[in-house]
């Protein structure tokens, strides 16, 4: 019976263990996950506002391409020069 009694404290021992180190890992996993959101959502609308025109620009320089891409006409050096000559003034990152 004294066995029995250590068996049932050892197995009670272990549950508390395994669970306070599950309780551990999980709490820093969503405090994790929270910094991530709460780092999303702080973003000051200059960033934004940039964001925003890099997006535009990326755009407008697909456009071009897409157009270079499907015409075959004459203008083909013109359109690659002025391609060359935007990417020139873009801002260094």
């Amino acid at each position: 019976m004294g066995e029995m009694v250590i068996i049932a404290m050892t197995i009670v021992a272990i549950v508390l263990i395994a669970g306070v180190s599950l309780n551990g890992i999980v709490d820093k996993v969503m405090s994790a996950k929270r910094l991530r959101y709460e780092a999303k959502s702080d973003m000051v609308p200059q960033d934004v506002r940039l964001i925003a025109e890099r997006q535009q620009m990326i755009e407008d320089r697909l456009r071009v391409l897409e157009r270079i891409a499907t015409d075959r006409g004459s203008l083909l050096a013109d359109e690659i020069e002025a391609l060359r000559i935007g990417s020139q003034k873009e801002p260094a990152q």
